[in-house]
């Protein structure tokens, strides 16, 4: 009779343990449902991943501002721009990584004080004013823009434009490639009331049938933030926009595609923009596998991966079917690219 017990309870045991085998099977191998049905971030198998210029191409030319933009498109084929908004004085969106204008340009020395000045508290005429060139430092170690005009100069603001040196705003930006095909991907600094209303004008903005008739913004700019409410607003008052994961979502897709349990992935992101490896209470994750990226792949989802810089990695992420690779030396990856044989029809 004991022995009968333990045969039955053995039994049990392998019943359950074939259940559950079975069940992280189905979890594994049913594909999930796709966020989208057509992704233009999403490259074909075996095309060339997407060049995206980080802050422009930041290596190049003075980051975010017109002249990085119109040099990396005009000599390296990029694809996308990668550019961060914040808000100005008067409510415009201007293209710049930092809240302060310290860091990349010379309003220290135009006021003439040392303290931390901030977007928001100029008005972009205000704005105009000072040169975003003026600390950049090329491949040589050359500030070229340095003196580029004086702090007296009455035409200072003519000639910052003329270089292409002015903060640009988000509609200037669209007005100049509205009509190429070039893609965008765009982070919204603020949070808050702020970062709401970036939202609305960045939707207005991409609607704007008058102003960009032959566009079709919507299908060519994902918005991220590392702000999860405003990542909810921009979702829930505007669900025809693009959405980058959030870096709460990046984890659990990650996680969730590490463990292999797709059925479990509730992502609604269209793009996915992730370093090559994230560490994380000692532990060094390799985002870099091929299986991220099929899996993402499974749901329509660009993988895109930011900020790399490194010919070897390049090459590697090239090799593994990156969408997207974001990169300060755009001239880099294109070279990269030309070596590894494909073509660019400029």
């Amino acid at each position: 009779m004991r022995i009968e017990s333990k045969k039955k309870r053995f039994f049990i045991f392998i019943v359950i343990i074939i259940i559950l085998i079975v069940a992280w099977t189905l979890f594994a191998v049913i594909p999930p449902q796709k966020v989208i049905k057509d992704n233009p971030f999403l490259i074909s198998k075996g095309e060339r991943p997407l060049i995206a210029a980080h802050r422009g191409g930041k290596n190049l030319n003075p980051e975010n501002t017109m002249l990085a933009f119109d040099y990396a498109i005009e000599n390296y084929g990029i694809d996308i721009l990668e550019l961060d908004l914040c808000m100005t004085k008067d409510e415009h969106l201007v293209a710049i990584h930092d809240f302060s204008i310290n860091s990349c340009s010379d309003v220290e020395e135009i006021l003439g004080s040392n303290q931390d000045y901030y977007v928001i508290d100029f008005t972009l005429e205000e704005l105009s004013q000072f040169n975003f060139g003026s600390k950049f430092i090329d491949r040589e170690g050359h500030r070229p823009y340095a003196d580029l005009a004086a702090a007296d100069d009455e035409n200072r603001a003519d000639i910052i434009r003329e270089a292409k040196l002015n903060i640009t705003t988000i509609d200037e930006i669209f007005s100049a490639f509205y009509l190429t095909d070039l893609m965008f991907i765009v982070e919204i600094k603020n949070n808050g009331i702020q970062g709401e209303k970036a939202a609305d004008i960045l939707y207005s903005l991409m609607t704007d049938n008058q102003r960009y008739p032959n566009g079709n913004l919507l299908q060519r700019v994902v918005i991220g933030t590392f702000h999860d409410e405003i990542q909810l607003y921009i979702r829930e008052k505007y669900p025809l926009i693009f959405c980058g994961a959030s870096v709460g979502e990046a984890a659990r897709f990650i996680l969730t595609q590490m463990f292999g349990v797709n059925l479990f992935s509730k992502s609604n992101f269209v793009c996915l923009q992730i370093p090559t490896s994230y560490r994380l209470k000692g532990i060094n994750f390799d985002l870099t596998k091929k299986t991220y990226i099929n899996r993402a792949h499974q749901r329509n989802i660009s993988v895109q991966y930011w900020t790399i810089n490194d010919k070897e990695i390049m090459k590697e992420l090239i090799k593994a079917g990156a969408d997207v690779i974001m990169t300060d030396d755009p001239d880099v990856l294109y070279q990269v690219m030309i070596d590894l044989g494909y073509n660019f029809n400029k």
